[in-house]
C-alpha cells in the first residue's frame, strides 16, 4: 500500500496457501514465509517472483535481517541464520522443544520467547533464550514474570527489552540481568487478547494490536516521532465517486464537462505510437581501446588514466542497434533467475551439478567436506588443472585388482603415471573421509607428450569456460591412461632399490598386468573382391560401440537390445579402400573382426557424441519401457511396495521386473550384467543377463568352462550436461565387498555417486538412468564375475629403506663443502615411533584468482598453485639429535612464478641443475624417502605439517603427526607463529630475514621437548593450560611480535651448520 492508503498491487501466491511472515529486505525486495518448505522473494518494482530459496525445517513464521544474517523462527523452536546473498544456513539454534513465540535480534544478542513441550501438552516458557551471536552459543536465560507472547529490543541508552503477553501484560528488562516485578505495566485491550505487537523506528513509540481489531499507542511524548525522517501522515482521500452528479448518456446536450479532467494542450501520453514506447535494449559501450592499453594492473584490479574521449558519466543513446547480438540480448529475461539459473537446470539434481570449494581466509580449512561426504571413502579435490578425470580415477581405484598391481609398482622413470596412480591409491586407502587431491599425479601427466598431443590437457580458461567437449576428452582420456599405464607395467628391469615383490603375483614375461586384465585378442581379416584374404593378429583394451544406421531403427520403434549392439561393436565388419598384395593397388575390402580371447575387463566407449546417438538411447529406452510394462499387463507398481500375493512370483524368471517401480524403469537401456560365449567357429554370442536368467541356466561359474562368461556393471561415467558452468563429469561405481571391509567393517555392496569430492550412495536402477536431456553416457566398466577370486590380491609395499642411503645430486655445481645434511647409516635406520622434524619450503606456480565483492571483502574463487621446493627432515633423537639427513631442493620443470624468497628462503637458481649449488633431486625420490618413513611409522614434528603435507600430496596418520601449531593452541583463539613460540618459550630469535628449513625443522623439536616438560609428558593439562593463558597474554601486549634489539641484522646463528661440518 502507498502512504496515503491505496493499493498499489495485489499478489497472489500460487503454491503457498498458508504465509505467515513478510520481511522487506530492501527498499524494492520483499521475503515471503510460511508453512511450506520454501521462500519466496518478490521483486515490487516487476511485482514478480525472483527466487525461491528452499528451506530444510518448513514453517517460518517470523523473518528479521540485521548486517550479517537473515534470522528465520520456525514453527519447531528453532532460529536459523542464513547467509544474505545465497540463502544458505550457517548456524541454527535449537531454542524451544515445543514451538517458538517471537524473537528479536539486536547487536550480538538473540532473544527467543516460545512454548516447551510438558506432559499435558504446550505450556508457555517463561524462560527467555539469550544467544550471543560473537560465539554462536547460549548464554545465561532470562527469567520473567509474564507468560511471554511478544518481545523486542528498545536500544535507547541500554539494550533493553519489552517482554508482552497476550492478557496485556509488559514487562521491561535488561537481556543480561534480572527481571524485577516492579517493572510490570497492563495494557488494557478493546478485546480479551493481545495479537500483535510492534517498536517504531525511533523507539519512542510502542503500538498493540488487539483482537478486536483496535491499536493502542504508547509513547514517551505529546509528538512523537516515529521514524528518524518523519513527516505528517497522509491519510487516504475521500471518495470522490458518491459526489459527483450521475451522467445520463441518452442525453445529447450534457455538459461532459462535469467530469473533472485536468485542462491540457499537449498531446497526451496515451497517444503516442507503439513504436516509439517499444523497450529497446541498451548495453554499455565497451571499453575504450586506449584505457586497456594504458590500463596498469594491481593484483586483480586495474587502474588507467581517463583519455577524456567523452562525457563524465555520458553514453550514447541508440534507439536502433545495427548489431545483430542486440537481438539475442532483448530475449535475456531480467529476473534473476533468468540471469543465474538456466531454465532447464530443475532438471538436474543438485547432487549431480558441479561443485566447488568456497575458500575463507582459513583456506580450506574451515570448509565442511563432511557435509558433501558422510561416507569413509575419500573424494578427490577439482580445483588442480585437468581435474577432469578425477571420476575416472576412482574407477581405477575401485577396480580390486587395478589398485593392488599399481601399488605393488614402482620404477625409476620421474614421471611415471603407474607410480604416481600408485602413491594416489595410497592416499586413497589411508584416507578416513578426507578428501585427496591429485596434484603429483597430474604434475607428471601434464609432463607426457602423447598426452598433450592428443589435447587432453586443457587450459586454465577452456577448463574454467568449459569449452572442451567433456565426453570425448574422458573417453580420450580413457584410452590413453589404459595404453599409457600398459607400457609403464612393461617394465620389469627395474634396480633392487626399487623393485616390487608383489608384480609377480599378476603378471608374466612379455606382457603388463594391464594387458592381461583389459586386452582383448582379436583377429582382423580384410577380403579383397578378388578373393585373397589377410589375417593378421592384434589386441585392444576397449571398445567403442558402434550403433546401427538412422534407417534401420531410427523413428521405426525397433527394439534393439544393449547386448546387440556390443556384438555389432565388437565383431566389426564395415567397407573401407585397402592395399591389396593381389591386385597391386587400393581396392575396396570387407574388413571383419574377430575375436580370439575375451578381456578379464570390458571397457566401452559409449560415444554418444551427436543428436543422432542420444535420439538412439532416447529411443531404445523409451521401447524397453513400453515393453517392460506390456509384458506385465501394465500393472507395474508407482512405489515398492507390494501385496503379500506379489511375493509369491519374485522367486520365477517372470516376477523379477514385478519389485521395479515405474520411475526406476524410466531412461533404461543398459543392462546390469552381459552374457558373453565364444563359439567354435570364433564367433561371439552376446546377451543381456537377468538374475532370472541364472536361475534358469545356473551360476556362471560352471558355465565358464565351456567359453561363457557373465560380465557384471561396474561403473559408468556420465557427462552432466549444464550450460551455466561448462558441465561436469561424474561416475556411478559399484563399489565391492572388499572396500567396505577395510573402511567400515561390513561385508556388503553398494552403489556410490562420485562427483569430484561429492560421495553418496544411490540406488542401482539410478546407476544405469540416462535421461539424456541433461545426463549421458560416456564411459562403461564391466568385469567379469568372481574376478577377484582369481587374482592374488595382496599388496607388498614395494619402497625399501635403501631410499634412505646417499644419492647423486642433480646439480652440477654442488661440492661437498655445500653439504648441509648427513644421510643416515644403516644402524641409524629409523624405527616405529622416532621423531623427525620436519619442514617444507614452497614456491608459487600460479597466483591467486579473487574478486572483490560489493561489499567490500575478498572472495576466493581459485587459489594459488603452490609447489614444493625443499623439504628438510632432522633426526629427532640419539647422539645426532638436530642434524639432517634429509635436505632436498626439489627440481621443477614447470614455470615459476614466485619463488617467495622472504618466507621461504628460495632464490632463483636455486631449482636450476645447470646453475644450482644446492643438494638438487626430484620430487619423486624425496617423495619415496617421506613415503618410507611414513610406513615405517615415525612421528613427524614441525610447525603447520597440515599445509607441508597437503602441497606434497601425502597422507600422514593423525597419531604420526605432532604440529606444534596445536600443541601450543588454545581454543577459538588464534594461532601462534613458529616465531614468537621459540622467541617466548626458547628465547631463540629465528626467521629474521628469510626461512630456512633446517633451523625451523629444528626449532620445532625443540618446543616439542619443551611442550612435554610443561606438560609433564602430557599428564599434568591444567599446568599447561596456565602457561597457555600467559602465552597468550604476552602476545596481546606484544601484537605478536618478537622484539628486535638494536645493531643486530640477523638473528641467524651465522654456525647453524657447525655441528654438521664438525661431523
Amino acid at each position: 500500500m502507498a502512504r496515503g492508503g491505496l493499493i498499489i498491487f495485489d499478489y497472489l501466491l500460487d503454491e503457498s496457501e498458508d504465509m505467515h511472515s513478510l520481511l522487506l529486505t530492501d527498499g524494492s525486495t520483499l521475503l515471503v514465509g510460511g508453512l511450506q518448505n520454501h521462500i519466496l522473494e518478490i521483486d515490487l518494482n516487476t511485482v514478480q517472483e525472483t527466487q525461491k530459496y528452499a528451506v530444510e525445517t518448513p514453517g517460518v513464521t517470523i523473518m528479521r535481517q540485521t548486517n550479517r544474517f537473515f534470522f528465520c523462527g520456525h514453527t519447531s523452536g528453532k532460529v536459523s541464520l542464513r547467509d544474505l546473498r545465497t540463502f544458505k544456513v550457517e548456524h541454527e539454534f535449537d531454542a524451544f522443544s515445543g514451538s517458538l513465540s517471537d524473537f528479536d535480534v539486536h547487536g550480538n544478542l538473540l532473544a527467543a520467547c516460545g512454548f516447551s513441550s510438558r506432559l499435558t501438552g504446550l505450556a508457555c516458557d517463561r524462560f527467555l533464550k539469550v544467544y550471543d551471536l560473537r560465539m554462536m552459543r547460549a548464554i545465561t536465560p532470562l527469567q520473567v514474570h509474564v507468560d511471554p507472547a511478544f518481545l523486542r529490543f528498545i536500544p535507547t541508552y541500554t539494550s533493553r527489552l519489552a517482554i508482552i503477553s497476550q492478557s496485556g501484560q509488559c514487562q521491561f528488562c535488561e537481556p543480561t540481568g534480572l527481571a524485577n516485578p516492579a517493572d510490570i505495566f497492563h495494557v488494557n485491550p478493546v478485546g480479551p487478547l493481545l495479537m500483535t505487537f510492534d517498536v517504531s523506528a525511533s523507539k519512542q513509540a510502542l503500538a498493540f494490536g488487539d483482537s478486536e481489531g483496535c491499536v493502542h499507542l504508547w509513547t514517551d511524548s505529546p509528538e512523537p516521532s516515529f521514524n528518524p525522517y518523519s513527516r505528517e501522515t497522509e491519510f487516504a482521500l475521500p471518495c470522490l465517486v458518491d459526489s459527483l452528479p450521475p451522467l445520463d448518456w441518452s442525453q445529447d446536450l450534457l455538459p461532459l464537462s462535469l467530469i473533472p479532467v485536468p485542462l491540457t494542450t499537449d498531446t497526451l501520453l496515451s497517444d503516442w505510437p507503439a513504436a516509439n514506447s517499444a523497450p529497446a535494449p541498451r548495453r554499455a559501450p565497451p571499453v575504450d581501446a586506449e584505457i586497456l592499453r594504458t590500463m596498469k594492473k594491481v593484483g586483480f584490479i586495474g587502474y588507467a588514466p581517463n583519455p577524456r574521449t567523452r562525457l563524465r558519466n555520458q553514453i550514447p543513446y541508440r534507439l536502433k542497434e545495427s548489431d545483430s547480438e542486440f537481438d539475442s540480448f532483448s530475449q535475456v529475461t531480467e529476473s534473476p533467475i533468468g540471469r543465474e539459473e538456466e531454465p532447464h537446470l530443475h532438471m538436474v539434481s543438485k547432487k549431480y551439478r558441479k561443485v566447488t570449494i568456497k575458500y575463507s581466509k582459513l583456506g580450506l580449512e574451515d570448509f565442511d567436506f563432511k557435509h558433501y561426504n558422510k561416507t569413509l571413502f575419500a573424494g578427490l579435490e577439482p580445483h588442480i588443472p585437468n581435474a577432469y578425470c578425477n571420476c575416472m580415477i576412482q574407477v581405477l581405484y575401485f577396480l580390486e585388482p587395478v589398485r593392488c598391481l599399481i601399488q605393488n609398482h614402482l620404477c625409476q622413470k620421474e614421471f611415471c603415471l603407474a607410480c604416481e596412480l600408485g602413491f594416489l591409491f595410497h592416499m586413497l586407502d589411508l584416507s578416513r573421509g578426507d578428501p585427496c587431491q591429485g596434484s603429483n599425479f597430474l604434475r607428471a601427466f601434464r609432463t607426457i607428450p602423447e598426452a598433450s598431443a592428443l589435447g587432453l590437457i586443457l587450459a586454465d580458461s577452456d577448463e574454467a569456460s568449459g569449452k572442451g567437449n567433456l565426453a570425448r576428452l574422458i573417453q580420450r582420456w580413457n584410452r590413453f591412461i589404459l595404453t599409457q599405464l600398459h607400457q609403464d607395467m612393461q617394465e620389469l628391469e627395474v634396480p633392487q632399490a626399487y623393485r616390487g615383490a608383489g608384480g609377480s603375483s599378476f603378471c608374466s614375461s612379455g606382457d603388463s598386468v594391464i594387458g592381461q586384465l583389459f586386452s582383448c585378442e582379436m583377429e582382423n581379416c580384410s577380403l579383397c573382391r578378388c578373393g585373397s584374404e589377410t589375417v593378421r593378429a592384434s589386441s585392444t583394451l576397449l571398445f567403442t560401440l558402434s550403433y546401427p544406421e538412422a534407417g534401420t531403427s531410427d523413428k521405426t520403434g525397433k527394439n534393439c537390445d544393449f547386448a546387440q549392439v556390443l556384438k555389432r561393436s565388437i565383431c566389426l565388419e564395415q567397407n573401407t579402400q585397402a592395399w591389396c598384395d593381389n591386385c597391386e593397388k587400393y581396392q575396396p575390402t570387407i574388413q571383419t573382426r574377430n575375436i580370439r580371447h575375451l578381456p578379464e575387463i570390458l571397457v566401452i566407449n559409449c560415444e554418444v557424441n551427436s543428436l543422432k546417438e542420444a535420439d538412439f538411447w532416447r529411443m531404445q529406452a523409451e521401447v524397453a519401457f513400453k515393453m517392460a510394462i506390456k509384458k506385465h499387463g501394465g500393472e507395474i507398481s508407482k512405489n515398492k511396495e507390494f501385496a503379500l500375493a506379489d511375493w509369491k512370483e519374485l522367486g520365477s524368471p517372470e516376477g523379477m521386473l514385478m519389485c521395479s517401480s515405474t520411475e526406476e524403469l524410466k531412461n533404461v537401456w543398459l543392462p546390469f550384467s552381459i552374457r558373453m560365449k565364444m563359439t567354435k567357429n570364433k564367433g561371439l554370442d552376446v546377451c543381456n543377463w537377468t538374475d532370472g536368467d541364472e536361475i534358469q541356466w545356473g551360476p556362471a561359474r560352471a558355465e565358464e568352462e565351456h567359453g561363457v562368461y557373465v560380465y557384471d556393471l561396474m561403473a559408468t561415467v556420465v557427462h552432466i550436461l549444464d550450460s551455466r558452468t561448462g558441465g561436469s563429469l561424474v561416475a556411478h561405481i559399484k563399489v565391492g565387498e572388499t572396500y567396505h571391509q577395510r573402511k567400515e567393517g561390513v561385508t556388503h555392496q553398494q552403489w556410490y555417486l562420485f562427483n569430484d569430492f561429492l560421495i553418496e550412495p544411490i540406488d542401482k536402477h539410478e546407476a544405469v538412468q540416462f535421461d539424456m536431456n541433461w545426463k549421458v553416457p560416456a564411459i562403461l566398466y564391466y568385469i567379469k564375475r568372481n574376478l577377484n577370486s582369481k587374482y592374488n590380491l595382496n599388496i607388498k609395499n614395494p619402497i625399501e629403506a635403501s631410499v634412505l642411503l646417499a644419492e647423486a645430486s642433480l646439480a652440477r655445481k654442488q661440492r661437498k663443502t655445500h653439504t648441509t645434511f648427513i644421510p643416515l647409516m644403516l644402524n641409524e635406520m629409523p624405527q616405529v615411533g622416532d621423531l623427525v622434524g620436519l619442514d617444507a619450503e614452497f614456491v608459487t606456480l600460479n597466483e591467486e584468482e579473487a574478486e572483490l565483492r560489493s561489499d567490500g571483502t575478498k572472495s576466493t574463487i581459485k587459489p594459488s598453485q603452490m609447489s614444493v621446493a625443499r623439504i628438510t627432515c632432522v633426526r629427532g633423537q640419539g647422539p645426532n639429535e638436530g642434524i639432517p639427513f634429509i635436505d632436498d631442493y626439489i627440481s621443477t620443470q614447470e614455470q615459476v612464478v614466485d619463488y617467495l624468497t622472504q618466507y621461504s628462503g628460495i632464490k632463483p637458481g636455486d631449482l636450476d641443475a645447470k646453475i644450482s649449488s644446492k643438494h638438487l633431486t626430484t620430487l619423486k625420490s624425496t617423495y619415496l624417502k617421506l613415503r618410507f618413513l611414513i610406513d615405517i611409522g615415525v612421528k613427524f614434528v614441525g610447525h603447520g605439517l597440515q599445509k607441508d603435507f597437503r602441497v606434497i600430496n601425502l597422507m600422514v596418520p593423525k597419531d604420526q603427526v605432532l604440529d606444534t601449531v596445536y600443541l601450543f593452541h588454545m581454543p577459538r583463539k588464534r594461532m601462534i607463529s613458529l616465531r614468537f613460540l621459540a622467541w617466548y618459550f626458547l628465547d631463540l630469535k629465528i626467521q629474521g630475514e628469510t626461512h630456512d628449513s633446517i633451523e625451523d625443522a629444528r626449532t620445532a623439536l625443540q618446543l616439542y621437548r619443551k611442550y612435554l616438560e610443561l606438560s609433564k609428558n602430557g599428564t599434568e593439562p591444567e599446568s599447561f593450560h596456565k602457561v597457555l593463558k600467559g602465552l597468550y597474554e604476552k602476545g596481546r601486549k606484544m601484537d605478536w611480535k618478537v622484539p628486535e634489539p638494536e645493531g643486530q641484522t640477523s638473528p641467524k646463528n651465522a654456525a647453524v651448520f657447525s655441528s654438521v661440518l664438525a661431523l
